[in-house]
C-alpha cells in the first residue's frame, strides 16, 4: 500500500491530525496505524469479549481546558459538541484522604479549568474525530510498527514478523516511542526505530527531536480494572462520584493517584484503579511478574478509600478483576519538544502530542492543540 501521509497512532493526537486534515481540504491519501484493536491510545476503552455492552475507560477519564480554545481546535470540537458525543463533564469530582475521609478535589491540572467527558465513553472521540465518509483513509489496526526505513524520499514501515505494513511519503508519529530509548527497555528492541532509519548527521533537525526525546521522562502508571456487581442500593449508585482522587498522603501510602467509576448498562460498575508507578525496572520478561504483584498491591487499600461509600465496600466482596493495564508513559513530565521541531521537511517527519511544547504540555489541550498546528503545517506544505 501506498500513501502520501502516514500516521502512526491513533491516540487523540493522531485522530484530531487526520479529522483536521479532512477539514482543511487535504487531497491526498493517508493511513493510520494502531497497535491496538481500534482508536483511543491513552482514551482507550476496554471491551469485554464475554459482555458486549461493558465498557469501561480505563485510560484518561476526561479532558480539560485551562484557556480560551484556539479558534482551529473549536472548529475540530464544535461538531462533536453538537452530536452530544463530547458533553461538560456531568459525574461528580471528590478526594479522600488516608483514613477515607471526604475531601475537597486537589488543586492538580487536570482538574482545572473545562471539564468535559466523550460520550458513551473516551473511545468514541478519538472514533468521532476520524472522517468517516468520502475520505481516502486506511485504517490498519492491530499492527505493531517495529522498523522504520526512510528510503527515496519514501517511508517504509515494517511490522515485527519483518512484514511490509505501508510506504508513504511523509510519516507522522503521534506517540514517541518509536523515537525513544525506553523502546530498547520495554520491548527489547536493540535500536530505536527512528535513530535508526536516519542516521545521525543526515537531517540536522531529526538529531535535535532525538536528543530532546531521549532527555525526557514521563509518568508511568499501573491501571487495575475491576467489575464489580449491581449495587444494593439504588439511591446510592445514582450518587457515586465520577472520580475519587487521593490526598498527596493517602497516594504514598496505597500507591493510587485516583479511582475512576464507570456505572454499566446492566447496573454494574466498572472501576478503575490509577495506580502509581514504584519505580520497579521493568522487561519483557519481568511483566508477567509485575502486573501480578500491581494487582495485589492496588486492591490493599480499596476498602478504606472507598469508606465513604458503604454500597462500594460491600460490592468488593464479590469484584471481578479484568486485568491491569500499564502506561509506559502515561503522561510527559518534562523536555518538551520544542514545536519549531514539528516538522522536519528534509526527512518529511512529523510529530503531534501532548509532549510538544506549548499551551496544555502533558494533557490532552496540548495533544489536540498539536494535532491542529501539525494540520495546518502539512496543508501548506502540500
Amino acid at each position: 500500500m501506498n500513501v502520501d501521509l502516514v500516521v502512526i497512532g491513533a491516540g487523540l493526537s493522531g485522530c484530531a491530525l487526520v479529522g483536521r486534515l479532512h477539514q482543511i481540504g487535504w487531497s491526498g491519501s493517508m493511513a493510520i496505524v494502531e497497535a491496538g484493536r481500534g482508536p483511543g491510545g491513552r482514551c482507550a476503552t476496554r471491551r469485554r469479549r464475554d459482555d458486549p455492552n461493558w465498557r469501561l475507560d480505563h485510560g484518561a477519564p476526561g479532558l480539560n481546558f485551562l484557556g480560551p480554545v484556539d479558534e482551529r481546535l473549536e472548529a475540530l470540537l464544535q461538531p462533536l459538541r453538537t452530536s452530544g458525543v463530547l458533553r461538560p463533564e456531568w459525574g461528580a469530582i471528590t478526594a479522600v484522604d488516608s483514613c477515607g475521609a471526604l475531601l475537597d478535589p486537589p488543586e492538580h491540572p487536570l482538574l482545572l479549568g473545562e471539564q468535559w467527558r466523550a460520550h458513551p465513553t473516551m473511545a468514541h472521540l478519538c472514533e468521532a474525530l476520524l472522517p468517516t465518509s468520502n475520505a481516502n483513509v486506511e485504517m490498519l489496526f492491530g499492527r505493531r510498527v517495529r522498523r522504520l526505513v526512510w528510503e527515496r524520499s519514501s517511508w517504509i514501515l515494517y511490522d515485527e514478523a519483518g512484514e511490509l505494513i505501508v510506504q508513504a511519503k511523509a510519516l507522522v508519529l503521534s506517540g514517541s516511542l518509536l523515537a525513544h530509548p525506553r523502546s530498547l527497555a520495554m520491548l527489547s528492541w536493540g535500536d530505536v526505530p527512528l535513530r535508526s532509519a536516519i542516521a545521525e548527521g543526515q537531517d540536522p533537525q531529526v538529531d535535535r527531536v532525538l536528543a530532546c526525546l531521549a532527555a525526557s521522562q514521563s509518568a508511568v502508571r499501573w491501571n487495575l480494572m475491576l467489575a464489580l456487581p449491581a449495587l444494593h442500593s439504588v439511591d446510592a449508585a445514582t450518587e457515586l462520584p465520577r472520580q475519587i482522587w487521593l490526598s498527596a498522603e493517602a497516594q504514598d501510602c496505597f500507591e493510587i493517584e485516583r479511582l475512576v467509576l464507570h456505572p454499566q448498562a446492566d447496573g454494574g460498575l466498572g472501576v478503575v484503579v490509577h495506580g502509581l508507578d514504584p519505580g520497579l525496572e521493568i522487561t519483557p520478561e519481568s511483566q508477567p511478574s509485575l502486573l501480578a504483584e500491581r494487582e495485589r498491591r492496588l486492591q490493599q487499600g480499596l476498602s478504606t478509600i472507598l469508606r465513604p461509600w458503604p454500597s462500594l465496600v460491600d460490592a468488593l466482596n464479590h469484584k471481578r478483576v479484568q486485568g491491569v493495564m500499564r502506561w509506559g508513559a502515561s503522561q510527559p513530565l518534562n523536555q518538551p519538544l520544542p514545536a519549531a521541531l514539528q516538522w522536519c521537511p528534509h526527512s518529511a517527519l512529523g510529530l503531534c502530542g501532548d509532549w510538544i511544547e506549548g499551551q496544555g504540555f502533558g494533557r490532552a489541550e496540548g495533544a489536540l492543540l498539536s494535532a491542529v498546528a501539525l494540520a495546518d503545517t502539512l496543508q501548506a506544505a502540500r
